[in-house]
């Protein structure tokens, strides 16, 4: 007779399938999406169930996620693009965890979508607030405004993406998953390279303190086994501390914190007593105005920027005729 071991009872029983948000997880990283997706995607559908008091979505359909939208525009008050990062989310969930197809919302309340006009600073503005600022700060603001990055892709730049014989940079894995190549300012050459000796320094450190991993997008850590020993590989402007890689949970330097060079931009714009609603992103709407207000083609624009249809770029010529379109106030005559 066989006497069945606990090895026996484990093998019979079925496994626990994994919660639903580690499944949600899962297929997040299975399709590449950013760590800050990840955690958005996470927190509104947690929101969404909770809302339902913890129903499973399963158990739900087209009129839970209509109530719960409309909530959100209505009694919330939220911005129209948060009810639509919502309503992504939870379209992620269906589709792509649960695999169901969700019929259309006819009776859902959408939040009203206003159009406005991206605040741009005076070239006047852009040099007081670089003058507040100082090392690595000033050096991360030039290269917002002088080559039209946003923060996020100034952040990710790493050394290879440097080209100082052509004078430019290559942004990998911008927004909508593209590569573009965008112009490298003259005015931060020299600070750059100097820069870039104390990232070297920085780097053999690490090597000699074991911390030989740098991370990588998508299956590139496969592909490239010791690109952690690679200058290269590196970014340009690394954290002060090492941390741990909330996904790999691996040990190693990563960017500067995304919150170090808005506040250091907030402080220096409160300094130069400008009240503008502006903040880092403000410097790419400048490059682009500036651009076109020295004369330059729109598509050129629309290259460096990045952007895929001209419509897009086409919004920073509001400012292009100054003072309402160009027309003379009455009062002026007076």
């Amino acid at each position: 007779m066989h006497v069945r071991t606990n090895e026996d009872l484990q093998t019979a029983l079925p496994a626990h399938p994994p919660k639903l948000l580690d499944q949600v997880r899962s297929v997040i990283r299975t399709m590449h999406y950013s760590y800050k997706t990840e955690q958005a995607y996470i927190d509104w559908i947690r929101r969404y169930i909770c809302f339902h008091h913890k129903r499973h979505p399963s158990d739900m359909g087209a009129e839970e996620i209509s109530t719960f939208l409309t909530h959100l525009a209505v009694k919330e008050n939220v911005a129209a693009s948060t009810q639509n990062q919502a309503l992504c989310a939870i379209v992620f969930l269906y589709k792509r965890v649960l695999k169901i197809d969700l019929p259309q919302f006819d009776d859902l309340v959408w939040a009203k979508k206003p159009k406005k006009l991206p605040v741009v600073f005076s070239p006047y503005e852009v040099k007081c607030i670089l003058n507040k600022l100082a090392g690595m700060h000033w050096l991360m603001a030039m290269i917002l405004y002088g080559a039209g990055l946003r923060l996020s892709e100034c952040l990710r730049l790493r050394v290879k993406d440097i080209d100082f014989a052509y004078k430019q940079l290559t942004i990998n894995n911008a927004k909508g998953d593209k590569d573009r190549v965008t112009m490298l300012p003259e005015a931060v050459i020299k600070p750059l390279q100097e820069h870039l000796e104390y990232v070297r320094l920085l780097f053999e450190k690490d090597l000699h303190d074991g911390y030989a991993s740098v991370e990588l997008p998508f299956a590139l850590q496969r592909k490239y086994p010791n690109a952690g020993k690679e200058l290269g590989w590196r970014f340009v402007f690394p954290a002060e501390r090492i941390s741990t890689d909330p996904r790999s949970g691996i040990q190693r330097r990563h960017h500067i914190h995304e919150s170090v060079l808005p506040k250091a931009v907030k402080k220096a714009i409160r300094e130069c007593k400008i009240y503008k609603h502006a903040g880092c992103h403000t410097f790419r709407h400048s490059f682009a105005t500036h651009l076109l207000e020295n004369g330059y083609d729109i598509r050129t624009v629309q290259t460096l920027l990045g952007h895929k249809h001209v419509n897009t770029t086409m919004i920073y010529t509001h400012v292009m005729n100054k003072g309402g379109y160009g027309v003379q106030s009455p009062a002026d005559n007076l």
